[in-house]
């Protein structure tokens, strides 16, 4: 594994979240729990000055042996997409691709498109997770093509409870920054 994110990178990313994603008010949430904060994440992700963070940062805990990123659309492609770019200009090839909700019954079907082979070690990948169920449906996915995934990395692990389920199912769990890193406390349930 590479060297962790460094002090000012963490602190610029969690700055940059803060400015641009975090939302205070009355959220309902996915599970259909209130909350009194929201991130989209994707606001900083998709964001030029901090597209760089984002990659260094889900690079510093990939393992060497990782040969793809990816996760289920909407929220791993960006992740995944910038991290196998920058990856690349660092002569880091990394293939990258998204996991479908659904099948699709027409063309290849299935559900992952894009470069995903059987055999391949694979980072799942997420920009914000509170219960975890899209990085695990993810990783099912990534199993059932035939692929190994050796990691589940989040940019913002809102709900402090993924890192069991992951435990569970024997894949390790990392976040690049949690609820309380972001000054609230988790909302898992």
């Amino acid at each position: 594994m590479s060297d962790p994110l460094p002090p000012t990178e963490f602190g610029a990313l969690r700055a940059h979240l803060l400015e641009h994603s975090v939302k205070r008010g009355d959220f309902v949430l996915k599970s259909g729990r209130r909350s009194s904060w929201f991130i989209d994440s994707k606001q900083t992700v998709c964001r030029p000055e901090a597209m760089l963070l984002v990659a260094n940062g889900v690079l510093s805990v990939t393992p060497d042996e990782v040969t793809a990123i990816g996760g289920l659309t909407m929220g791993a492609d960006p992740v995944a997409f910038v991290t196998a770019g920058v990856a690349a200009c660092q002569g880091r090839l990394l293939k990258a691709f998204s996991v479908r909700k659904e099948a699709k019954d027409h063309g290849g079907g299935g559900r992952i498109a894009g470069a995903l082979d059987p055999g391949d070690r694979v980072v799942v990948t997420e920009d914000t997770v509170t219960r975890g169920t899209s990085l695990l449906e993810a990783a099912h996915a990534v199993i059932d093509a035939g692929a190994v995934p050796i990691l589940l990395v989040a940019v913002v692990d809102r709900g402090g409870m993924v890192g069991e389920m992951a435990a569970d199912e024997g894949i390790p769990f990392r976040a690049l920054l949690t609820a309380p890193d972001l000054g609230f406390e988790y909302e898992g349930a």
